[in-house]
C-alpha cells in the first residue's frame, strides 16, 4: 500500500495521493511538492506497485515520449524521470492541463522493459532535477501566453475534381478515416509524415460511364417499348396477314401426323404460305371446319391470306396423300404409288421385292417360305403424305414403320401363343383372313372365332381346313363371288388354296386394320363353322353344314332381289 494508508480493501484514495491524479489546483500543487522532490530516497523503492510493468523507470532506463499533436498550447516535456515506486500519471483532458506524461502513449512504449540506457546518465549532473527545470504551476490568470507556432508551409494542391462513388474507379485517395496526421490518409498517403509531393489523382472515367449508362437505358427502353408492343399486339391487335388467294409460286408442305394449329401455322410460315401464327391460328378457329385438317402434304401458294390458306388445306385436291383403305392387297397399294408418283407401272412392287430386308420388317415377318409377296400385311392402312418427287422405297418404309407402330400397341407378340398360334406371323395372316371374309366390322368377331374352330384338328365339319374363297380370289388376284366349285376348286395347286392344304396360308392374303387385329386377339365365343353374309345388317352363322345350306338358298335369294 501507498504512504497514505491505502489498503487493499475497498476503501477511497486519499485526494492527496499522487496516484490518485491531480484535483484542480490543490492536485497540481501536490503533484508540483512531489516531483520537485522526487530525488529523495523512497522507502517502497524496493516495492514497486505491481501492474505497472513498463511504466516505470527502472535500472536508469528513459522513455521517450512520443510527441501528442493534440495537445496544443503546452510544451512537450521529453525524457523527464517518473518518480519511482509511484505510478505515471496523466493530465490530459483535466483543466489547466499543464502538459505532462500521457499513460495511453506510454503503453505503447516500443521497447517495453528492454528500452535502451541513458547515454548520458554517467556524463554529467542531472539538470532536470533543479527547481527550474520544473517551474511550479500557476494559477490561471498568471500563465504566460504561448508562443504563436510558426505556420506550415505547404505546397497549393490541385483542386480536386468532384467524383461520385458511382463513376469512380475505386481509386479514391481521400482520408476515409482520422488519421495520425493532418493532410495524411491513415497509411501515411498524401502530403504527411514522409513530406512526399501530394499523390495525383487518376482522372475519374465520367464521361465514359455516363455514355454506357445513357446507352444501356435506350436499349432497355427499345426493348420494354418492342416486347410491349408485342404482347398489345398479340391481346389487343390483329396479327399480320398476307391479303388474297396468293402469288402463282406453289409450295409443297408436309403436315404430320397430330399436328396442332401452331404446329401447322408454322410450317406455313417457313414456307412462305401464311405471314403469321397469329393469324392462322385466328382463321383456322373462325371457320367451321378448321379443326379437320389432316396431315399429308398440300400444294399451296405462297403470300396466301390466313383464311385462303384454310380453306385450301381442309380441299381434297390440295392434299397430296396417299390413302390405303383396310383389306387391300398389296398389289393395289403398289399400283396407287406409281400413280401417285407419277411412275412407270410395276416399279413399287419391283423395288418392294427386291429391297423388302432394307424396308424395316421385324425378324418374325422374314424368312417365311412360299410367300406370293414379302410385305403383304405390313403396308398398314392409313393416309401417308407423298410429296412430288418421293422415292417408291420412302413411302413403304413410312407404311412398315406404322405398321410396326400399331402392331407394337397391340402386343400381339406376345398375345399369339395364347391363342395357339405358332408366331405373331399366324396372328396377323388370321387378321386378314378375318379382314376379307367379315366384310363388316360387327361380324369380325364371331368371323374370328369360325377360323380359329376349323383350325382346331377335331374339326369334323371341314376336316381342318379353311375353304375359305377368298384365299382362292387372291391366288387369281381377282375378286369375285362365284369362285367355281368345290370339286374344280380343289384341284387348284398352291400354297395358299385353303380348300385343298389344311391350317393357314404361307401368310396375310391382305393389309388388316385395327378393328380386324383386335378380333382376332378377342375371338367372340361359340361353335360355329359356317357363317353367310345375306346382307349389311344381317350374317348368319351355324355349326352344321345341314344349317349352312340352308342359309346359303337365303343368300341366293336376296341376291335375287338386289339385282346381283
Amino acid at each position: 500500500m501507498t504512504e497514505y494508508g491505502r489498503g487493499p480493501g475497498s476503501e477511497p484514495w486519499h485526494p492527496e495521493d499522487p496516484a490518485y491524479g491531480p484535483q484542480g489546483w490543490e492536485g497540481q500543487q501536490a503533484y508540483y511538492q512531489q516531483t520537485q522532490y522526487g530525488n529523495q530516497q523512497d522507502p517502497y523503492q524496493q516495492q514497486p506497485q505491481q501492474g505497472y510493468g513498463d511504466q516505470q523507470y527502472q535500472g536508469g532506463q528513459e522513455h521517450y515520449a512520443p510527441h501528442d499533436p493534440h495537445q496544443q498550447g503546452v510544451p512537450h516535456q521529453q525524457g523527464v524521470p517518473q518518480q519511482q515506486g509511484y505510478p505515471q500519471q496523466t493530465y490530459a483532458g483535466q483543466p489547466y492541463d499543464t502538459g505532462t506524461w500521457d499513460t495511453g502513449q506510454q503503453a505503447a512504449m516500443p521497447y517495453g522493459a528492454h528500452a535502451p540506457a541513458d547515454p548520458y546518465g554517467a556524463q554529467g549532473p542531472d539538470l532536470y532535477g533543479t527547481p527550474e527545470a520544473y517551474p511550479p504551476p500557476q494559477p490561471p490568470g498568471r500563465r504566460r501566453a504561448e508562443p504563436e507556432q510558426e505556420p506550415v508551409r505547404t505546397e497549393p494542391e490541385e483542386p480536386e475534381e468532384e467524383n461520385h462513388p458511382f463513376f469512380s474507379d475505386g481509386d479514391d485517395d481521400r482520408d476515409d478515416g482520422d488519421g495520425d496526421e493532418p493532410g495524411g490518409s491513415r497509411r501515411g498517403g498524401g502530403q504527411g509524415r514522409r513530406g512526399g509531393k501530394p499523390k495525383k489523382k487518376k482522372k475519374s472515367r465520367n464521361g465514359l460511364a455516363c455514355l454506357v449508362v445513357a446507352l444501356v437505358m435506350a436499349g432497355g427502353a427499345s426493348g420494354v417499348a418492342y416486347f410491349g408492343y408485342q404482347f398489345w399486339q398479340g391481346r389487343f391487335g390483329e396479327a399480320p396477314d398476307f391479303a388474297g388467294d396468293g402469288t402463282n409460286e406453289t409450295v409443297q408442305v408436309e403436315i404430320p401426323k397430330g399436328a396442332g394449329g401452331y404446329e401447322i401455322a408454322a410450317l406455313l410460315v417457313e414456307n412462305g404460305v401464311v405471314k403469321s401464327q397469329g393469324a392462322f391460328v385466328s382463321a383456322q378457329e373462325k371457320n367451321p371446319a378448321g379443326k379437320n385438317i389432316q396431315d399429308g402434304v398440300y400444294t399451296l401458294k405462297k403470300g396466301m391470306s390466313a383464311a385462303s390458306a384454310v380453306e385450301a388445306m381442309l380441299d381434297p385436291a390440295n392434299r397430296n396423300a396417299l390413302t390405303i383403305p383396310e383389306g387391300k392387297r398389296s398389289a393395289y397399294i403398289y399400283a396407287q404409288i406409281d400413280k401417285k408418283l407419277e411412275l412407270k407401272p410395276g416399279t413399287t412392287k419391283s423395288v418392294a421385292t427386291a429391297k423388302a430386308k432394307s424396308l424395316g420388317l421385324p425378324a418374325w415377318a422374314t424368312g417365311h417360305p412360299d410367300l406370293k409377296d414379302p410385305l403383304e400385311g405390313f403396308l398398314f392402312p392409313a393416309s401417308y403424305p407423298v410429296a412430288k418427287g418421293a422415292k417408291p422405297e420412302d413411302v413403304l418404309k413410312k407404311m412398315v414403320a406404322r405398321a410396326n407402330a400399331e402392331y407394337g400397341k397391340l402386343d400381339i407378340e406376345t398375345k399369339a401363343a395364347s391363342l395357339g398360334l405358332k408366331s405373331p406371323w399366324e396372328l396377323l395372316t388370321v387378321a386378314s383372313l378375318v379382314q376379307v371374309e367379315g366384310k363388316y366390322k360387327h361380324d369380325f368377331d364371331k368371323v374370328s372365332r369360325v377360323v380359329y374352330n376349323r383350325l382346331k384338328p377335331n374339326n369334323i365339319e371341314t376336316v381342318g381346313r379353311l375353304e375359305f374363297d377368298s384365299t382362292i380370289n387372291y391366288i387369281k388376284e381377282e375378286s369375285t363371288l362365284d369362285v367355281g366349285t368345290v370339286a374344280d376348286l380343289r384341284k387348284i395347286d398352291d400354297p395358299y388354296n385353303t380348300y385343298d392344304i389344311k391350317g393357314l396360308t404361307p401368310g396375310p392374303i391382305s393389309n388388316p386394320g385395327v378393328d380386324a387385329i383386335k378380333s382376332a386377339l378377342n375371338p367372340t365365343p361359340g361353335p360355329w363353322y359356317y357363317f353367310v353374309s345375306i346382307n349389311e345388317d344381317k350374317t348368319v352363322f351355324s355349326v352344321t353344314n345341314e344349317e349352312h345350306n340352308r342359309n346359303v338358298e337365303q343368300y341366293e335369294k336376296e341376291r335375287e332381289k338386289s339385282g346381283q
